[in-house]
């Protein structure tokens, strides 16, 4: 057969034109090339030319990308275009097999259209990307040619009565309307952007975004296909391979999705609902959503309906392919003349759709489409929750910084609860958003399956419809029950988190009492509690999972044994498998709907909630701030104090509302001039019933000092707030004059730090000037504390950063209130955590030198009444008045009852002044302690940093190849190492049945192929020949003659009872495996935490000096909460996904061989795409979980701040921050999602392949042995599941493998060295009364820290006789406490020993020695609980013995007056009592422990005078037979000592009586003592 264009059929004149040229078919299909051949000619030259200058167009970066109009709409078209070509060519094809010589004009125009079109889109894209509109002309000409050339062929058509039951006159006549509607498109564009036939084309700008480089986030601009395919996020998904995505890769947010844009379009929305009639209406938020963010929802709806509609593609496909395959066979040559016009051969509409082939293309567009569609559904109400999670966290920030002071103290809105909306509700809100569309896309998916199960095979599927519907709620049930359960167990997992910070805060206290094994068991106790919730929430978990997959099973079952009964003959396997197809598609809504109800009822409350904050009371306008300017706000607005705040035009920079700032000292000749602030008649209240101020008249007057004293709790603060406008106003004003600047420079009492750097928390926000700095450095003597700090004044502190004490938070506060240029300083007691050292070198630099040097006026509130002889003006408060104000003469000489009780008051002050002026003051001690954190902290990092995990070392090397391994390899040892924690048994019971499961339900979908096939066979037999009367019932489809035969019979009655067996195990199978892999997580989970635990306590005392407490404490919150609830159902999802895909592609190759040829290079673009998206997905993870601490940390440390934030007037800069901050947080969320949408989109592309290469297999194995019609229905069926399960083996993948990371961390910490608890002496042999005399021998002693670290004390001899009192004293890091730690072998002794009453102490078992000696520690340590559980936790002593060991500690009276008695209660940390009486309860803790030697390392640091010299006095007759080792601090307290040591970098000095040291006099004892007199 020779090709020839117009073909050469005999007897047919193909090349004559004697009837005209045009009515010569072969000739129109001719003029048909010439428009796709010219613009083949013109465009390929061009796009030539532009690729060799591409790299020219690199350099442009992204910001020439114009978006023509019309643009979306000509790709849609286009591809429209292109599939109509596709299905021209097949019929083309089809056509020209009928003829008897081959006619190219058949199918080679169609061919070349569908290059052509493709060269448009291509070459369209390029000139879209240049912005060279001009050549789009040709485009226009060549759609005219088109349009031209086809209408003529659909003409003649019409001329020669060709209709549209014609397969081809449908193709031609829609290829006409797409090129009409192209050339539309063209002239469109003309009009817009008048390129061509106007004189002055328009200049175009692209959008604004594209014009920032910053912006990466492409999404919103790029075209079509790389929407459609998230095609723009290669390189970042490639790159992340290289190196780590960082934040400067993600860059910004495009405007449209910032927070700030979301949160005008959210708050207008609000705000329009508050009508003029009714002004205080509460606005309703549901409303206010649909307003700002209705319609993208709306347009996802639309897409997740067109997917949904079809999903429904594909069961239908598969019933046809199986149908009609059976009968390609024996097609009838059919009559071919009366289908010939034009001398070719014409198909009918009908035609197309029994050709398998075609079928199986149709079958793979319609699964590209769906999962495209469904992907954009997805994409778009992702980015709508972004924003509107961004609009309502600045929303709620707004109303934050609005809050009225009282709201927040009067706990109407706790810390807890703005935390709450900010971490929990807003989440809520967006998760509802993203499953929103489901609402109301599911119950329509449910219905149009129901229907077609129906039309498939009658009121049979009703029966399976109805076990799945009748299911539904029991998961809904279980849903429920699930959400209560893990609220229990997260109260529980509280309680266990606050008990084990606990310990880990008194572990120094702990170890040194042998108490570790009590409060271990505590814990263990309330991680009990916490394990049975987890198992009820297990258990209900694996229900959930076992329903979803025994779901189907059920269904199927009992629709297919209910078929048997009403209907012999039993369905076809075209039907059997297409309904099998339906119910997979059926589960999924069903199982989602319980989820989504769930999240339905969990927004409603939490917009409630936001309701309810966003109503509640604000703080007044600020227009006291202005003197008695009148500030006009517009009518009708609530808030109009915000709609001002932010001009719309520069959206960073804030209007301050609308006074300039005057210079300093501008005077002005008005009465009030001297007077800075004055309050007339004043009258506050702190809201209902908390106590107020009274009858205010007070003057502050300018440029001067004034003090406001009294007793706590006269109003001192309340005093400043009411000025600064914080408390309610029941009458009286507060007048600020006019030149006094806006912001107020304000030092609360409470220290509040931001989480920044120190240099950050003292500027706040005002710009650097380093002399400025420095001098409020040494104002605040900050400089030793700078210089203590790892990274000196770059260092970050607050909550996140170092912990500093409470005089250097307080300095740093006041630092920040000197440091700011205002005209007024408000200090609130800044003298309260100071020493006497401080204070005075604070008020006499800081206060008189450098505040009053300025001129600046200064309110100080104090109780240290001697700095009043310093004040120009003071201020007397009692119980909530003034009681007196003017200057000290004026008091002196007015009130002198008064005077003499301050003078009094200041005597006193005065001595404790004397005593206090030692050398060691609590400053000092306070560097101490934080230069001991760095120290040791330093030697860790030496040795190793756990949190750099080993790819940072890595890429010190620079070597890329070693770190893309170590970044795309998984995690086995971890994962092994997780699962042999959960127990081997477990291990192996998990895997078989796992493999059990999944092979049974692939043998009842082909015990299922097997039955409907011989049943074909069969009626085939009997009935003669198949009449395909469509997909009617099978009932009518045939009408045996025969009675079947008794053979057949048998062979039924052999099919059901094993088809019923089959489904039997396969649910229980589903119940067992479910159980058991939320068992194996269960019981991994509580190994795990047991040896943690078990590892930590246990370990030495270094270890907790070395690693942070945060980060210990995350090991058993987040980390262990990832063990407990995450990793388990991950792991289920990962082992089901996978084994279902592996079952798939096993059942498919078994039944079509070829299609192993396929799946090679399938597998490649498998395992790289999974390699790629596993290491982005894990950095962009990380991003989004490091991005969030800082928002929620943001939010709370400003709820915290409030007073201190409006005082300064910083509110617009902390509003900037959080918009930052949430921008940030989305940038990095947004990522993500989008980086899933590719993985989705591309697995689903693949799943589709899959698809079509088994229909194509299955259909080109059928010309050599056949496959039964059932197996082919089995295999596609099988097909279409694994397009479901790709993507999520690979998304489980990532999860697993950022979860593992918990388990890794947790492992790190199992490697630590634990103490040696046993000795060398067994417990029995040491006597029961050891030490009885108390005798101690120190021989030669060397002791270290670490192995690592130089030695602490070097060779230290000493002889303690029984009974005497010891004095050890020196200078910071001499030596002294490590001396006392050694006694209790918490250190390494590494030479030398310590005897006491004869037995070396090395040599003891660590829980004997340690519970034999007492010993009180410089900082008080109290555990929540009860008074008698504090001092004796192991219910050992009684009752009186406790009560003796509080009288000696002086504090039986207060005890007593306790409620409860010993059994009061003690909150965390002992903060219901003082400093003085905890460090009393510790004395009373060691008393109770009768053992005959005492060590008391510093323990009077914080105490009184007079409580102190209780203590000596107590020491002296309740210890006098006892040996007291006592480290001094101040040194008078150990003058009576019988012996005193001076210690020297771990030396000792000298050695002797105190009176003999005292004589010599250059000696350091002596120039101790003298300085401390």
């Amino acid at each position: 057969m020779a090709p020839s264009f117009c073909g050469g059929d005999n007897g047919s004149n193909a090349y004559s034109v004697t009837e005209g040229v045009l009515n010569n078919g072969c000739f129109v299909d001719a003029l048909n090339l010439v428009p796709h051949v010219f613009l083949l000619f013109i465009t390929f030259p061009i796009l030539f030319i532009g690729w060799g200058s591409q790299s020219s167009k690199v350099q442009i970066h992204h910001n020439t990308w114009l978006h023509f109009p019309g643009h979306n709409l000509r790709w849609i078209l286009t591809f429209s275009l292109l599939f109509v070509h596709v299905c021209e060519l097949a019929e083309g094809v089809v056509s020209n097999n009928m003829m008897d010589t081959n006619h190219l004009h058949l199918f080679m125009p169609a061919f070349m259209g569908f290059v052509a079109a493709t060269t448009s889109v291509v070459y369209y894209h390029n000139i879209e990307t240049s912005n060279f509109p001009k050549l789009l002309l040709v485009l226009f000409i060549y759609w005219v040619l088109a349009f031209i050339t086809k209408s003529i062929k659909l003409w003649k058509f019409l001329e020669h009565e060709i209709g549209p039951q014609h397969l081809r006159f449908c193709i031609t006549a829609l290829l006409v309307v797409l090129y009409g509607l192209l050339m539309a498109v063209e002239v469109n564009v003309i009009r817009v952007r008048k390129y061509v036939f106007f004189s002055n084309p328009q200049k175009v700008k692209p959008p604004e975004d594209l014009q920032d480089l910053g912006v990466r986030f492409l999404q919103p601009f790029v075209n079509l296909l790389s929407k459609a395919t998230y095609w723009w996020m290669n390189p970042l998904i490639m790159g992340a391979h290289k190196r780590p995505i960082e934040l400067k890769k993600i860059g910004k947010l495009p405007i449209a999705m910032r927070a700030l844009t979301n949160y005008l379009r959210l708050k207008d929305a609000y705000e329009d609902q508050r009508t003029v009639e009714n002004p205080d209406r509460a606005p309703s938020i549901w409303r206010s959503l649909y307003r700002a963010f209705g319609r993208p929802i709306l347009l996802s709806s639309t897409f997740r309906y067109l997917a949904d509609l079809l999903g429904f593609a594909g069961p239908l496909c598969i019933s046809g392919i199986v149908k009609y395959l059976n009968k390609e066979g024996g097609v009838a040559p059919m009559d071919r003349t009366k289908d010939s016009y034009f001398g070719v051969y014409f198909m009918s509409s009908s035609d197309l759709l029994q050709n398998t082939s075609v079928l199986a293309v149709l079958l793979f567009l319609a699964l590209v489409l769906q999962r495209t569609f469904l992907q954009a559904s997805y994409y778009v109400t992702i980015e709508t929750g972004i924003n509107l999670r961004g609009a309502l966290l600045a929303m709620i920030y707004n109303k934050m910084l609005r809050l009225s002071t009282s709201n927040m103290s009067m706990g109407e809105m706790t810390l807890g609860q703005i935390n709450n909306l900010v971490a929990i509700e807003t989440n809520q809100l967006m998760w509802f958003l993203f499953l929103c569309p489901n609402l109301w896309a599911m119950p329509v998916q449910i219905v149009m399956g129901v229907i077609l199960l129906y039309y498939l095979l009658g009121c049979s599927a009703l029966v399976g419809a109805a076990v799945i519907v009748l299911l539904a709620p029991v998961q809904y049930l279980i849903a429920t029950k699930l959400a209560d359960t893990q609220k229990s167990s997260l109260e529980h997992s509280t309680d266990r988190l606050k008990k084990t910070s606990e310990i880990l805060k008194g572990m120094k206290l702990l170890k040194l009492y042998a108490w570790e094994n009590i409060f271990c068991d505590s814990v263990e106790a309330t991680r009990g509690k916490e394990l049975t919730s987890l198992k009820t929430f297990a258990f209900y978990t694996s229900m959930s999972i076992f329903m979803n997959a025994a779901i189907p099973i059920a269904a199927v079952f009992a629709t297919f044994v209910t078929h048997h009964f009403l209907d012999e003959n039993g369905p076809r396997p075209s039907e059997a498998f297409a309904a099998l197809a339906l119910f997979h598609i059926l589960v999924t809504p069903l199982f989602l709907l319980s989820t989504v109800v769930r999240f339905a009822v969990k927004a409603l409350v939490s917009v409630q909630k936001l309701g309810e904050f966003l109503q509640s009371d604000e703080i007044g306008d600020d227009c006291w701030r202005n003197g008695d300017m009148p500030v006009s706000f517009e009518p009708g607005k609530k808030h109009a104090g915000m709609t001002k705040a932010i001009n719309r035009k520069q959206p960073l920079r804030y209007q301050m509302d609308n006074y300039e700032q005057p210079t300093r000292r501008q005077m002005r000749p008005t009465e009030t001039e001297d007077v800075a602030v004055k309050v007339s008649n004043g009258c506050f209240t702190w809201g209902s019933n908390l106590s107020t101020l009274s009858d205010i008249n007070i003057r502050i007057p300018t440029g001067q000092l004034t003090m406001i004293v009294g007793q706590v709790g006269c109003g001192k603060s309340s005093l400043l707030l009411a000025m600064l406008g914080e408390m309610q106003t029941i009458e009286g004003r507060v007048y600020w004059s006019n030149k006094n600047r806006n912001s107020v420079a304000y030092a609360a009492q409470k220290s509040w730090l931001l989480n920044a750097t120190l240099e950050e928390n003292i500027t706040f926000g005002s710009p650097f000037n380093k002399q400025r700095y420095k001098a409020v450095i040494d104002a605040c003597s900050l400089q030793p504390d700078i210089d203590l700090l790892p990274f000196g004044d770059q260092t970050e502190i607050g909550e996140r950063g170092i912990n500093l004490s409470g005089g250097q938070r307080q300095r740093i506060c006041v630092a920040r209130a000197l440091y700011q240029n205002t005209n007024i300083v408000f200090l609130d007691d800044p003298f309260s955590a100071l020493d006497i050292h401080l204070s005075d070198h604070l008020m006499q630099e800081g206060i008189l030198k450098f505040l009053q040097d300025d001129k600046r006026t200064v309110a100080l509130v104090t109780h240290k009444l001697q700095y009043l002889i310093h004040a120009d003006w003071i201020i007397a408060m009692k119980d909530g008045s003034v009681l007196r104000e003017g200057t000290l003469k004026d008091i002196q000489t007015h009130d002198v009852e008064l005077y003499d009780h301050w003078k009094t008051l200041m005597n006193r002050q005065d001595q404790e002044l004397e005593k206090d002026i030692q050398q060691d003051s609590q400053t000092t001690l306070e560097r101490k302690t934080l230069r001991r954190a760095f120290y040791s902290r330093e030697a860790k990092n030496q040795m190793d940093d756990e949190d750099e995990e080993e790819e940072e070392e890595e890429e010190d090397d620079d070597n890329l190849s070693t770190t893309t391994n170590r970044r795309s390899k998984i995690p086995w040892r971890v994962c092994w190492c997780y699962l042999s924690s959960g127990g081997f048994f477990m291990v192996f019971l998990m895997v078989s049945c796992k493999l059990l499961k999944h092979s049974v339900i692939v043998a009842i979908d082909y015990w299922l192929a097997i039955w409907t096939s011989s049943k074909t066979n069969q009626t085939t037999a009997v009935g003669g020949g198949l009449n395909g009367t469509g997909l009617t019932s099978s009932g009518n489809a045939t009408t045996p003659t025969a009675p079947p035969g008794a053979a057949e019979a048998e062979d039924d009655s052999f099919y059901l009872p094993v088809f019923i067996v089959l489904c039997a195990a396969g649910i229980t199978l589903c119940l067992i495996t479910s159980l058991t892999v939320e068992f194996l997580g269960l019981s991994a989970a509580t190994n795990l935490h047991h040896n943690l635990l078990n590892k930590i306590i246990h370990a030495p005392i270094r270890f907790f000096d070395i690693t942070p407490l945060g980060q210990i404490l995350n090991r058993f919150s987040a980390d262990t909460n990832i063990i407990d609830q995450h990793i388990p159902p991950t792991l289920e999802s990962l082992t089901r996904s996978t084994l279902l895909c592996l079952s798939a592609i096993g059942v498919i190759s078994s039944i079509t061989p070829a299609f192993l040829v396929a799946l090679v290079p399938l597998g490649v673009a498998f395992y790289f795409i999974q390699k790629y998206f596993r290491v982005a997905s894990k950095d962009l993870q990380d991003l989004d979980d490091s991005t969030q601490l800082p928002l929620l940390c943001h939010f709370s440390e400003t709820a915290e701040g409030l007073t201190t934030i409006r005082a300064f007037r910083q509110e617009a800069r902390f509003k900037q921050r959080m918009l930052e901050l949430t921008d940030t947080n989305n940038t990095a969320y947004l990522f993500l999602s989008a980086a899933n949408r590719w993985l989705e989109v591309r697995t689903d592309y693949l799943g589709a392949v899959i698809v079509l290469t088994a229909a194509g297999a299955s259909i080109w194995s059928l010309h050599y042995g056949l496959p039964s019609g059932g197996q082919v229905g089995l295999g596609l069926t099988y097909a279409l599941t694994v397009t479901n399960y790709l993507n999520w083996v690979v998304r489980n993948l990532a999860d697993l493998e950022v979860q593992m990371a918990a388990v890794k961390k947790v492992n790190s910490f199992l490697s630590t060295e634990s103490e040696n608890y046993d000795g060398s002496m067994d417990t029995s042999q040491v006597p029961d009364n050891w030490p009885q005399h108390g005798e101690i021998k120190i021989q030669d002693l060397c002791v270290r820290y670490d192995p690592m670290l130089k030695p602490v004390l070097k060779h230290v001899n000493a002889y303690v006789e029984p009974g005497q009192k010891v004095g050890i004293c020196g200078r910071t890091g001499s030596g002294k406490s490590s001396l006392s730690l050694a006694f209790f072998n918490m250190v390494d002794i590494f030479e030398g020993r310590i005897v006491i009453d004869g037995i070396d102490i090395c040599q003891l078992p660590l829980q004997t020695l340690r519970s034999r000696l007492s010993i009180i520690l410089q900082d008080p340590v109290l555990f929540s609980g009860s008074i008698r559980f504090n001092l004796d936790p192991a219910r050992t002593c009684s009752d009186d013995r406790l009560w003796e060991a509080l009288e000696i500690a002086q504090l039986k009276n207060m005890v007593k007056a306790l409620p409860g008695g010993l059994d009061a209660v003690v909150t965390e940390g002992g903060e219901n009592f003082s400093v003085g009486q905890r460090q009393l309860f510790c004395l009373a803790r060691a008393f109770v422990r009768k053992s005959s030697i005492l060590i008391m390392d510093e323990a009077t640091a914080s105490i009184d005078m007079a409580t102190e010299n209780i203590l000596q006095k107590v020491v002296m007759t309740a210890f006098a037979d006892r040996t007291v080792v006592t480290i001094a601090h101040r040194v008078h307290t150990i003058l009576t000592a019988d012996l005193v040591i001076v210690m020297k970098r771990g030396n000792i000095l000298e050695y002797d009586k105190p009176e003999t040291l005292l004589e010599q006099e250059d000696g350091m004892f002596a120039s101790f003592v003298k300085a401390d007199m």
